[in-house]
């Protein structure tokens, strides 16, 4: 199984506003960098699109770490929080409705056909794939703007 570096990150200008998501992939020595924007959208729906699309682009069965700044995205698989959102009827430990379950599905059934191991990295620190995904990540929403 092939072992791959996963990098993303995800932006949002505004909490709905327009949005941009970056996965970089490594493999080997060679980066492969997926991109792209919404409007309208949140910067958690943004950090769930880097991860997903990033996984999407693997075209086989893959070992992945994929690391990310979104506690939202690590601890929901790290914590278990998945698991219990699924047995109460996606709703969290406040009762509360789930948000973005589609994503959450798309990403789970990801992660069946992968073996990824999530890992938590402090944004806007010294880490220098994070902080180019970000810069990704924004210039994407920017685009829109303009």
């Amino acid at each position: 199984m092939k072992k791959v570096e996963i990098y993303t990150d995800g932006a949002c200008s505004g909490n709905p506003g327009n949005g941009g998501y970056c996965a970089i992939l490594i493999y080997n020595g060679v980066e492969k960098v997926i991109s792209g924007s919404e409007l309208n959208t949140t910067n958690n729906k943004m950090e769930l699109k880097g991860a997903i699309e990033g996984l999407k682009a693997l075209k086989e069965p893959c070992e992945v770490d994929l690391y990310s700044d979104s506690q939202y995205l690590t601890d929901a698989f790290n914590q278990g929080w998945l698991t219990s959102w699924q047995l109460n009827g996606w709703r969290n430990a406040s009762k509360k409705e789930v948000k973005n379950v589609e994503l959450w599905q798309e990403l789970i059934e990801l992660t069946k056909k992968h073996k990824v191991n999530f890992i938590k990295v402090k944004g806007h620190a010294d880490n220098e794939y994070n902080n180019r995904c970000d810069k990704i990540a924004v210039n994407e929403y920017k685009k829109l703007i303009n």
